[in-house]
């Protein structure tokens, strides 16, 4: 399911549609979020490398982390990063945010990283972080009717700066914007309103919730019964994932996942109808006779 994302995301949309949208969204009580959309990244970076993808190019927009971690990312996922500067370029909200530093910023930030960046000194203005987001798009794939794609590692963080009309607007601009392939962002869910969650998920293509693997773990008083369902939450979580179909219907499908120092793991889960059709299948023997 989380491959089906990807190749979504891969696709991009048809002439005159809106691009594909993903929201990820997690909570304190199942924290990986970041981990999906690192995959989810690290996914797209290789069809866009091996030509595969409708987008050309990837514009990160980096709120939550430095533009240096992105590329140690993408290094450890065994991508190319000496042919980085053709296909893809870190938009740095993180570094600077409000434009304090300043001299500072080049002690920051590796030299590799720094290649691949550009400052974003002033996230209050999203009229201006548009405008970069669409400029540093447009380098990466020149003036021609090709596409790029574009990651937000935090609406969450926007959100602190600008308002939610505001943040809602960018959104939807950005996906409507015809040299825009696709477009996904992360969301900490229990930081903000439902209302502002809703806002999100109704911009979106596909909404990715990351849940706790034994919800019953929390609000309990931890002992020795529930304390192992406590440690498997720290490493594992379930994954649903909506889908809207171009005819309004949505599709709901669940995988559970594990969260391992090499990365995270995405195991399919069979549905109610699914394990009651495999209990109900007639037992074949076979008999070899000689």
């Amino acid at each position: 399911m989380a491959d089906t994302i990807c190749r979504t995301l891969r696709d991009g949309g048809l002439e005159g549609e809106h691009a594909p949208a993903l929201t990820i969204k997690d909570s304190k009580a199942s924290p990986f979020g970041f981990d999906v959309f690192n995959y989810v990244l690290t996914q797209l970076s290789n069809y866009i490398l091996a030509g595969k993808s409708q987008s050309r190019g990837l514009v990160v927009v980096a709120y939550s982390r430095s533009p240096s971690f992105y590329v140690d990312l993408l290094k450890r996922r065994g991508i190319d990063i000496a042919s980085s500067h053709d296909w893809i370029h870190i938009l740095d909200c993180y570094t600077d945010p409000l434009g304090w530093k300043n001299w500072l910023i080049d002690k920051d930030i590796s030299q590799e990283a720094s290649s691949l960046s550009s400052f974003c000194q002033d996230v209050r203005n999203l009229d201006k972080l548009y405008s970069l987001i669409i400029e540093q798009g447009k380098g990466l794939i020149g003036q021609g009717k090709d596409r790029f794609s574009i990651a937000i590692d935090s609406v969450s963080e926007m959100v602190r700066h600008a308002s939610i009309s505001s943040v809602a607007g960018i959104l939807s601009n950005l996906r409507s914007h015809d040299q825009v392939s696709s477009i996904f962002w992360l969301l900490h869910s229990d930081l903000h309103e439902i209302k502002f969650t809703s806002v999100l998920e109704y911009l979106s293509s596909m909404v990715a919730s990351v849940e706790p693997f034994n919800q019953a773990a929390f609000g309990q008083r931890v002992d020795l019964e529930n304390l192992s369902m406590l440690e498997q939450n720290f490493r594992k979580g379930k994954f649903h994932v909506r889908f809207k179909r171009r005819n309004g219907r949505v599709r709901v499908m669940c995988e559970e996942i594990l969260v391992e120092l090499a990365g995270i793991k995405f195991t399919p889960v069979l549905s109610e109808d699914e394990i009651i059709n495999q209990r109900l299948l007639p037992k074949v023997s076979i008999i070899v006779l000689s």
